[in-house]
């Protein structure tokens, strides 16, 4: 039997979870049974879960439906432990280092006790010191083991569930477990305390929780506040017979809870009346005996709970008080013309015909927004489409699609009425989220570096990025977030902590990757003037923060010569270099300008690429990728990797210009090694992208229809990339 049994949710946080195992593996204490709880097999969670259990044995998955909610999947953990002591841990939460032999030296020194409270820390998700909630009220406590009579103040309701570990057998004993709906930890915590015979405590940080960024759910509001009344009530009606000095500071507890909620009606959009009244009734029945009530404020809202006094309790709480000047704090445009103008389009109706388009900051017609806005022009046409561009990319606005240079009057006013805005960076500081209007970000590419967020501990990233804070200020005004596969849909939601919705619909910008034919691919190829009969070798490497200026880090021409006669290179560069001319020469033709980075990858025959996420995208092709890391120790340190490139490359690993002009001149670089890593990658990171993602947003979000009737997800094996110019698919 193991020490201790380890519980971890996981539901809603999978892109945090492996944080919170790994902090667990990593105690000096190993005597523990890991039991991570996942929606089920294949869920997001559960892949995390499982590569964990594949690593380690002491980790042993279970499965819960998300329809089961937090308890269910406690209780099912709770099924399956088989440790001495039980503790839980939320799935985006870490165990303290040296948490468990703490714990260990601290249960064997009282022998035996029930439940062990400890402390905890509340960390803010992003600046701001930890605070200790829990410690002034353990510092309370008698040494040693006691009697809960003897510490009538812990009555197990202003702890969470994961403040104490629990002996099992006193668990099973007393037949606990977490009672069903909202609230659980409240219900749990004075279950548990009621029963409890001998407890103690450890007045050292065990855990240390993640205050989210949007707060908790169970403050937002809804019907389920009344689910906290169903929580008060068992633990009152189990209370009963309690002696005084434990019935007093347990009913106390439990109706602070109850009036911090009463005293906040924002959080009960219907009922709250009805919340009042029956919290009085409750009140009425259970009070004990003597029960002093408290001073003060809170006195007076006691007795008038306790007299049903709804009106005057209204009152007390300044229930009709208005809202602050939240709108006048929105950033607006700096020209006093055009904040006039913006503020004055602000006050006209949304237009519910009109969508708005931007791509890289106005770059031109590109990307998944245009993707996107080309099929809403087909299946939604009664809505009026207008593209953001910035003044010099303007000539390159296709013909018959509308365009609104950014800055103009008319981009002011299309942005304040627009119902539809469809971005894949964000827009301007001083664009307002109207209520009534949906934002959706399409990201422009599946994240192998460090993003948003999770880029501030890089200090040359961080410098560059600016505001945070800004930053999130604009991904709060995202209503849905596209993802192409599990891993992005896990590292957006660490690097973007927001309340948007995740749509794993794939990336309309690489639909065109299974829709374009042969002829579209040769018009491409001599668009680009990739010469007949030739292998197009796509050259793309990434931006890299620590240098000025592009250097293309590697001498092409001798590339060409070393791989062979019939290779051209396609010089691709960031779009961060884009200088609008080319400089091709030889056998390098330069496509940096190209538009169209989707087309540049039809024309070529394989990529060559370092750390960009170019690589995501062109897998959905099925050709030859070959990655060239002659500095991936300095890239990774420096901006930093959500996973480890060399560990899981979609082909060849080349760390010399000699090794990579060999791949090219003995053909491995299309070789059944190669292939094989490339189908590895393609299953993991082509996972949604099959040719009909601009469809699934356009029907989910311009026509409304229901999540389950867009267009199911292709499998893998059943998708038909566009064929090649030169080489023959297997």
């Amino acid at each position: 039997m193991p020490r201790f049994s380890i519980i971890v949710p996981s539901h809603g946080v999978a892109g945090r979870l492996s944080l919170a195992l790994d902090s667990v593996l990593a105690q000096s204490y190993g005597d523990f049974e890991l039991i991570p709880v996942c929606d089920a097999p294949g869920s997001p969670a559960a892949d995390v879960a499982t590569g964990h259990a594949g690593r380690d044995s002491r980790v042993a998955p279970v499965d819960s439906p998300p329809s089961a909610g937090l308890s269910g999947a406690r209780n099912t953990g709770l099924r399956a432990a088989t440790g001495a002591y039980v503790l839980f841990l939320d799935g985006d939460d870490t165990l303290a280092p040296g948490a468990l032999a703490a714990l260990d030296a601290r249960l064997t020194e009282t022998g035996g006790v029930d439940v062990l409270y400890f402390e905890h820390e509340r960390t803010p998700w992003w600046e701001g010191e930890p605070t200790n909630p829990a410690a002034p009220l353990l510092a309370k406590t008698p040494a040693g083991a006691l009697s809960p009579a003897q510490a009538p103040q812990l009555t197990g309701v202003q702890l969470p569930a994961w403040s104490a570990a629990y002996r099992r057998a006193f668990l099973a004993e007393h037949q606990l477990t977490f009672p069903d709906g909202r609230f659980t930890d409240l219900g749990w915590g004075g279950l548990v305390t009621v029963a409890a015979e001998r407890v103690a405590v450890l007045r050292s940080v065990v855990v240390r929780h993640l205050l989210r960024r949007q707060g908790s759910r169970l403050n937002l509001p809804g019907e389920h506040h009344h689910q906290l009344l169903d929580q008060v009530e068992l633990v009152l009606t189990a209370a009963q017979g309690l002696p005084p000095e434990r019935s007093h500071a347990l009913f106390e507890q439990l109706f602070a809870v109850v009036l911090k909620t009463a005293s906040r009606p924002e959080r009960l959009p219907s009922g709250h009346r009805a919340f009042f009244r029956r919290a009085g009734r409750l009140y009425r029945s259970h009070r004990p005996a003597d029960f002093p009530a408290p001073g003060g404020s809170l006195g007076v809202q006691h007795r008038l709970l306790a007299s049903g006094a709804y009106t005057a309790f209204k009152a007390l709480r300044g229930v009709n008080r208005s809202a602050s000047g939240a709108a006048e704090r929105v950033p607006r445009p700096r020209m006093l013309r055009t904040r006039l103008l913006y503020a004055r389009a602000l006050r006209r109706r949304i237009d519910p015909n009109l969508a708005v388009y931007c791509a890289y900051w106005g770059r031109g017609y590109a990307c998944s927004p245009a993707a996107i806005h080309a099929k809403a022009r087909e299946l939604a046409p009664h809505i009026r489409s207008v593209f953001l561009v910035e003044p010099d990319a303007v000539d390159a606005v296709p013909k018959g699609v509308e365009h609104a240079v950014i800055g103009s009057r008319k981009y002011w006013e299309v942005l304040a009425r627009a119902k539809y805005l469809v971005n894949n960076a964000n827009f301007a500081e001083g664009v307002v989220k109207r209520p009534g209007s949906v934002h959706v970000q399409t990201q422009h590419g599946t994240p192998l570096k460090k993003m948003g967020v999770d880029q501030s501990t890089y200090p040359v990233v961080a410098a560059a990025t600016g505001s945070f804070a800004k930053l999130l200020g604009r991904v709060d005004r995202w209503d849905y977030n596209i993802s192409s596969n599990r891993h992005s849909t896990q590292m957006w939601e660490r690097a973007f902590p927001g309340s948007y919705e995740a749509l794993e619909y794939g990336y309309p910008r690489n639909d065109v990757y299974y829709t374009a034919t042969a002829d579209e691919v040769a018009r491409v190829r001599r668009e680009l003037g990739v010469p007949e009969g030739k292998t197009a070798v796509l050259y793309a490497p990434t931006h890299r923060d620590y240098q000025t200026g592009f250097d293309t880090g590697l001498d092409l021409d001798a590339f060409c010569e070393a791989a062979g006669d019939d290779v051209v290179v396609l010089l691709r560069a960031h779009y961060f270099y884009d200088q609008g001319r080319a400089k091709s020469s030889g056998r390098i033709i330069d496509v940096t300008g190209h538009r169209s980075s989707e087309d540049v990858c039809l024309a070529a025959d394989a990529l060559v690429t370092d750390y960009s996420s170019i690589m995501f995208d062109y897998a959905n092709l099925d050709r030859p990728i070959v990655v060239y890391a002659d500095d991936w120790e300095v890239y990774r340190e420096t901006r930093g990797v959500y996973f480890d490139l060399m560990e899981a490359p979609p082909g060849p690993v080349a760390r010399t210009p000699e090794e990579l002009a060999q791949v090219f001149r003995d053909g491995s670089y299309a070789g059944p090694e190669s292939t094989a890593l490339r189908a590895e990658f393609r299953s993991r990171f082509c996972e949604f992208d099959d040719g009909l993602a601009a469809e699934r947003v356009v029907r989910r979000v311009f026509l409304g229809e229901p999540p389950e009737t867009v267009p199911p997800v292709v499998p893998l094996a059943e998708r038909v990339p566009a064929p090649a110019a030169t080489l023959v698919r297997s």
